[in-house]
């Protein structure tokens, strides 16, 4: 599909009002936003997935039977939902960052982590602290009848957790679970203070090159709004999916 009468309508309208959005009329400007949208894109993919997995793992392990393992999971919630997340990626950029360094062929002392990945992680444990909360209380929102039942047919806790708590917790955590990962994909954008070439990041160059601060400034509320109402649409949709009969309103 030839796109070029759609990129030159956008230098007219920069050349009759002023408008400056080269992200669609220059060849560079917009190739290096498309990058920095994908790499946003795969930062949030990155940490939903791994947030959700984080909350999962540690619901189950609140109820484990040794005190130690329950007190490390209480700091790390304690820790992560108490603490300012730009702080977070501070600490784990600059202090853990500075010691986790490897010497590569030319001698060279490089980060083993790289600031992306830097991202991912702190991003994913902040948001998973809070998923931790909302999967315990999609938990003890269970009855206890069902998983006495679990338990009188032979499960092991594992396996009671696996198959029949966390498909019901889920389903009662689902509209919790949609308010945090929106704020996730919101709080993404503070990856820019560790150099993330992300879509604020790659803005902020080009703002500063083109003088178009404006006109930048609503293309990424354009696209935030618009990522973020499709992920609403799409749990709203799986939260329909997955309601069952009898729990929650009809």
């Amino acid at each position: 599909m030839d796109l070029q009468p759609v990129w030159d309508w956008f230098r007219w309208l920069y050349e009759a009002t002023g408008i400056k959005l080269t992200i669609f009329y220059d060849d560079f400007d917009r190739s290096r936003f498309f990058n920095g949208f994908l790499t946003s894109v795969r930062l949030m993919g990155v940490c939903l997935v791994a947030s959700v997995a984080i909350g999962i793992v540690g619901a189950w392990l609140q109820g484990a039977r040794s005190h130690l393992v329950r007190l490390v999971v209480q700091a790390y919630i304690q820790f992560f939902r108490n603490t300012p997340p730009l702080v977070q990626l501070y600490f784990f950029y600059f202090a853990l960052g500075s010691y986790l360094r490897i010497t590569n062929e030319n001698g060279l002392s490089v980060p083993l982590v790289g600031n992306f990945a830097w991202a991912a992680i702190c991003l994913s444990f902040y948001a998973g602290a809070f998923n931790v909360e909302i999967f315990r209380a999609g938990i003890e929102a269970v009855p206890r009848q069902t998983i006495e039942a679990a338990e009188s047919l032979g499960y092991s806790r594992l396996k009671a957790y696996l198959y029949v708590i966390l498909p019901l917790a889920f389903r009662i955590s689902l509209p919790a679970l949609n308010n945090n990962l929106v704020n996730l994909i919101k709080t993404t954008t503070i990856s820019y203070a560790i150099a993330v070439p992300e879509m604020l990041y790659v803005a902020n160059q080009i703002w500063s090159d083109e003088v178009n601060v404006p006109e930048m400034m609503n293309v990424l509320l354009v696209v935030y709004v618009s990522l973020v109402g499709l992920l609403v649409w799409a749990m709203s949709r799986w939260e329909r999916a997955m309601r069952v009969p009898g729990w929650g309103v009809s």
